[in-house]
């Protein structure tokens, strides 16, 4: 079974677990998604299920993107992306993808594009410490001071400057799933994830490994949500 799934950020809000403790959730739309193409080893070199989310006017594609999907009998979309597995064979094209794979307690790894903030200095960028305000140095109370040592007569590579803040791909691993809603397609994920709202969001089972301790926790607390 496939364990990943393209979603939508909706927001933020919280919740009340069984020991009533307030618990920070995001709510993600989450598929339903559709295969709209499969990589395979003899093909491409590799194993992949492409999935699609999202519907959009055929008007909004171009003309490669339209014979594709028209060509695999799949409704355009918006977003496609591909999933690396181990076996293709138990998937086919047009096969749908719903957030059923996911179960309260579940572990996933979240992927998006941080929210983009322009460019910023060294003390929003990189938490740099303001310098004195004192004694007239007001001109370099945000700057980000020297460059490196004067004998080398340069500036190392990866020394932290000013520059372009977020639009970076961020993954957030080991989330945990505090509730799931078939019939809405909607999930809550404990804590915050990357991407605005209505950013596109990866979700994949996690790669980290889950101590068996906190597995049987996890699982009282299941059986604990689903008598409620």
């Amino acid at each position: 079974m496939l364990k990943s799934i393209i979603g939508e950020k909706i927001g933020m809000t919280q919740v009340f677990d069984a020991r009533g403790n307030v618990v920070p959730v995001t709510i993600i739309k989450a598929g339903p998604c559709v295969i709209t193409g499969l990589r395979t080893v003899e093909k491409d070199g590799y194993l992949a299920v492409q999935l699609g989310f999202g519907e959009v006017l055929e008007k909004s594609l171009v003309n490669s993107q339209v014979n594709f999907f028209k060509k695999n009998n799949v409704s355009p979309k918006k977003v496609v992306r591909e999933f690396r597995v181990t076996d293709v064979s138990a998937f086919s094209i047009g096969q749908e993808i719903k957030v059923s794979v996911f179960k309260v307690g579940d572990y996933v790894d979240v992927s998006a594009l941080t929210k983009g903030k322009g460019y910023a200095g060294v003390i929003k960028r990189h938490n740099f410490s303001m310098q004195p305000v004192s004694h007239g140095q007001s001109d370099r109370t945000r700057a980000r001071g020297s460059s490196g040592s004067a004998g080398h007569q340069k500036v190392f590579k990866g020394m932290k400057m000013s520059g372009h803040l977020g639009n970076e791909c961020v993954t957030i691993q080991k989330l945990l799933v505090v509730n799931v809603d078939v019939e809405k397609s909607m999930m809550l994920i404990r804590g915050s994830v990357p991407a605005v709202k209505s950013g596109t969001l990866l979700i994949s089972n996690t790669l980290k490994k889950i101590p068996a301790v906190q597995q049987e926790v996890k699982a009282k607390a299941r059986t604990k949500v689903g008598r409620k």
